[in-house]
């Protein structure tokens, strides 16, 4: 029988993306919540490098890091493919998956500053999302076309808790009046049933969010 298991947290954007991929795929697995401040032995055995979430589980052979997670996934099962056949649209893919990755830091650091800092944080991670508007997304239904796929599912975070990050801040990235198709492509994200299926945690995914806010905003006490 085959071993198909997903080591996560229910928190993060990262383990959302390899869940999103399975079901997509209509893979059958296993999940293992961690608890990251008290590492289980299995995660660290299965991710001795860097012993962090995701860790996706084969048939006992352990994979790390979510895209690579991914590109793995559509590898090894075929139907509903994530990635475009065509060379260019599969490079195309993965560029604003990487684009993502290198400047999501902007986001979190939105959520964490105060005052001016956070102003022109906000000011950026507007500029961030407008070119992935207009140079990623376009006129298209979704970023490969008219069905979800690779990239949807590394910018999902965007549809589906960036609302709740710019709730918790109190300073807001996406409003009725801007981003009209980046918003639109939100919708139609969290209308693809197995996306739909896995928002049950929007509630304390909110709460969790204003907690990290709170956290890093409230001064140390002496």
């Amino acid at each position: 029988m085959e071993e198909v298991r997903v080591l996560g947290v229910w928190s993060s954007i990262y383990c959302h993306r390899v869940i999103w991929a399975l079901n997509l795929k209509g893979i059958d697995f296993d999940y293992t919540e961690e608890d990251l401040a008290n590492k289980s032995d299995e995660l660290i055995h299965y991710n001795p490098v860097y012993q962090r979430i995701p860790v996706f589980i084969h048939n006992g052979k352990p994979i790390a890091e979510s895209i690579i997670i991914l590109e793995y996934i559509d590898d090894m099962w075929p139907q509903n493919p994530l990635l475009p056949t065509d060379p260019y649209e599969k490079a195309m893919a993965r560029f604003w998956a990487k684009f993502l990755e290198d400047t999501s830091p902007t986001f979190y650091a939105y959520l964490r500053a105060v005052g001016e800092e956070q102003e022109n944080l906000a000011k950026e991670a507007k500029e961030l999302l407008h070119i992935i508007e207009e140079k990623g997304l376009g006129e298209k239904d979704f970023f490969g076309g008219n069905r979800i796929g690779f990239t949807d599912i590394c910018l999902g975070w965007i549809a589906c808790w960036l609302p709740l990050m710019q709730e918790a801040a109190e300073i807001k990235l996406l409003e009725s009046n801007n981003l009209p198709r980046l918003q639109a492509w939100s919708r139609r994200f969290k209308e693809v049933p197995e996306i739909k299926d896995r928002l049950q945690y929007n509630d304390k995914m909110l709460n969790y969010f204003k907690g990290l806010r709170e956290r890093f905003t409230t001064p140390p006490a002496h």
